[in-house]
């Protein structure tokens, strides 16, 4: 699924559209009908909320994209758009934004901008914005009896980090994702928002350079996955096996000899 570091490369690449009108909406799965009424409209900002892709359209208006499993929201200069497009939208010129999903499990619906921000504003701080410091993880997970893996993946905490990353996460701050969040001293919890920052830094760079849509990088990805999918592979330091757990329904994997 994509999380943070991807919706915001698909986010960074559509931005070249802002300013353009909408001349015309094709629709077929995966969005709602009222997203017809985007055409007409002028696409005013491309914005990323969390794993949220928000268009701001001209007249109060946003086209909000969850990509899901399988989804990507692409510009398309001016070549057919593919087969299997869900929604298109013809732009001034020859451009068009495609939504592409295979397995028609993305979502998109045109909604008032003020009714969605007001549910937007109930997610955690942007881990990649100043909000989101030191001082406000440890209060948070002081409060918290999650374990430390589900408190990450909590969007009402920290908005963006999904199963991927959270992992990534824990393995280079050298955490257990068993433990629980409230038990970690002060010191460990600057180690885990520095890991926080860190990860997610990188990965939007590489993002930004390789994503292709869910499932596919090019080669020049550049962010190294040190236990996500690597289960039974030795750790890359201390060569011992990584072990994967199910976690909230979800797959873990961690190294039972860094991670403690």
């Amino acid at each position: 699924m994509p999380e943070l570091p991807e919706v915001e490369a698909v986010c960074r690449k559509l931005r070249p559209a802002e300013g353009l009108l909408i001349r015309g909406v094709t629709i077929r799965r995966c969005a709602s009908p009222n997203v017809r009424r985007a055409k007409g409209r002028k696409l005013e900002q491309v914005e990323r909320r969390g794993k949220h892709l928000l268009l701001r359209l001209s007249g109060g208006k946003t086209l909000h994209v969850h990509l899901r499993m399988s989804g990507n929201l692409f510009l398309l200069p001016s070549a057919p758009a593919p087969s299997d497009a869900r929604a298109l939208f013809r732009l001034d010129g020859a451009a068009s934004i495609v939504l592409e999903d295979p397995r028609a499990l993305a979502r998109m619906e045109l909604v008032d901008t003020s009714t969605l921000d007001l549910q937007l504003s109930r997610l955690g701080p942007e881990p990649l914005e100043p909000a989101f410091t030191k001082q406000w993880l440890v209060t948070q997970a002081k409060r918290s009896r999650l374990p430390a893996k589900l408190f990450l993946m909590d969007q009402s905490k920290i908005a963006g980090l999904g199963n991927i990353y959270a992992a990534e996460v824990l393995f280079r701050s050298r955490i257990n994702p068993r433990k629980p969040i409230k038990t970690l001293t002060t010191i460990r919890l600057s180690r885990l928002h520095a890991a926080i920052v860190g990860v997610l830094d990188d990965a939007v760079q590489s993002a930004c350079i390789a994503y292709s849509g869910p499932g596919g990088f090019l080669d020049s990805e550049t962010f190294p996955l040190a236990v996500y999918g690597r289960e039974g592979q030795p750790c890359l330091y201390c060569r011992r096996s990584i072990r994967r757990l199910s976690q909230g329904g979800r797959s873990t994997y961690f190294c039972p000899g860094c991670q403690r």
